[in-house]
């Protein structure tokens, strides 16, 4: 994300601290060769249109994990007067003036995080009162329109699934602290959960994963949650009790922790059934699991697992970025030696895993391919 503002020549600086943003964007084209990388790329539309009334934008590349159009997306920009175009492989956003108006953003599978960042943000700045029926709920949407509310634009009803945007001429900089990320604290859950121990996870919202916890205690999976953290105790000779998972928009259980749900499951005592209701074509790291012994039968958007005494280590493939995730969580209790592949995927969505990981306890270390 900081190679594509910077591509739009937007001063960007890191910090220990957090990132220091400076300055217009001065282009406004995102280039394939980097947008293509990361699916979150296309949030750069939304407000590209909005400051520059102009935006060239590649179609968003990322995890393969099923179809993920963007039509959304295009449908809250033309109702604001955005005329688009696609062309050549990228998408030509323009408008002389944009105007608040009534947006419904319901798809085949729910509400859109994305797209509903993208329209917000856009709104922020449009003539009028533009209303999000159908927003998506989830905190890092909150806490987006939180952020934007610092920057001076007036939003209500955040965390409601009706958006209510009153646009105003210019924000402003501002200071601002960013919720901890919800999937990468429970996958870090789930890794206590697996390989058992005491975990203390700092600063992390439990509020944000209810469902996730309830899934897990679920499971015989102790639980506490604290004000400035979450603690996972579990003895490693405790079996993990079978479960059934639905993924579903927030505050449902979220398809972002699908997978590593499932590498947990596989060793539970009994049969687990996971129904992916988000993305149904979601379990390609199923074919990885089995190589590492697990019993897995698909159904249509169902994953039927019989939990198995344990796992063995094997050379598996990730295909995304939570894949990854679930293969290195059954990597730690896989008897023998796990080698994880094409971990690009991983660093997307986990800062220093492997580092955070051998911290703990676990023998996890980083090799050239």
């Amino acid at each position: 994300m900081i190679k594509i503002l910077r591509a739009l020549e937007v001063k960007v600086e890191r910090k220990k601290s957090g990132i220091a943003i400076a300055g217009s964007c001065k282009k406004v084209k995102a280039p394939y060769s980097l947008v293509s990388t990361m699916r979150a790329s296309v949030c750069v539309l939304g407000p590209l249109v909005a400051k520059r009334r102009i935006a060239q934008v590649s179609f968003p590349g990322g995890c393969i994990i099923g179809p993920r159009p963007i039509d959304l997306h295009l449908k809250g920009l033309e109702r604001l007067g955005v005329e688009i175009k696609i062309k050549s492989g990228y998408i030509v956003a323009k408008a002389r003036k944009l105007k608040g108006s009534n947006i419904y953003l319901g798809g085949h599978f729910g509400s859109s995080v994305l797209a509903t960042a993208n329209t917000m943000m856009a709104a922020t700045l449009a003539d009028g009162i533009t209303t999000i029926e159908n927003a998506a709920c989830e905190p890092e949407i909150v806490d987006l329109a939180n952020f934007l509310i610092s920057m001076g634009a007036k939003i209500e009803g955040h965390s409601t699934p009706t958006l209510r945007i009153k646009g105003v001429k210019k924000l402003h900089g501002t200071t601002y602290s960013v919720i901890p990320d919800r999937i990468e604290t429970g996958t870090y859950m789930i890794a206590g959960a697996i390989a058992g121990g005491d975990l203390f996870l700092e600063n992390a919202n439990g509020r944000h994963l209810l469902a996730v916890i309830d899934k897990l205690r679920e499971s015989s999976i102790p639980i506490q949650i604290y004000k400035d953290g979450i603690r996972v105790k579990k003895s490693a000779r405790k079996k993990t009790k079978s479960t059934a998972v639905t993924t579903l928009p927030y505050p449902g259980f979220p398809t972002d922790m699908q997978a590593q749900i499932m590498s947990l499951l596989c060793l539970a005592d009994g049969i687990s059934v996971i129904t992916e209701k988000i993305y149904p074509e979601r379990f390609i790291h199923v074919s990885e699991l089995s190589r590492m012994g697990a019993h897995i039968l698909l159904e249509g958007p169902n994953a039927i697992i019989k939990g198995v005494n344990s796992l063995s280590g094997a050379d598996v493939m990730a295909s995304d970025l939570r894949a990854s995730a679930a293969l290195v969580l059954a990597g730690l209790v896989a008897k023998g030696k796990t080698r994880v592949h094409r971990i690009y995927h991983l660093d997307r969505g986990y800062e220093n895993l492997d580092k955070k990981l051998s911290g703990v306890g676990a023998r996890i270390w980083r090799e050239k391919e």
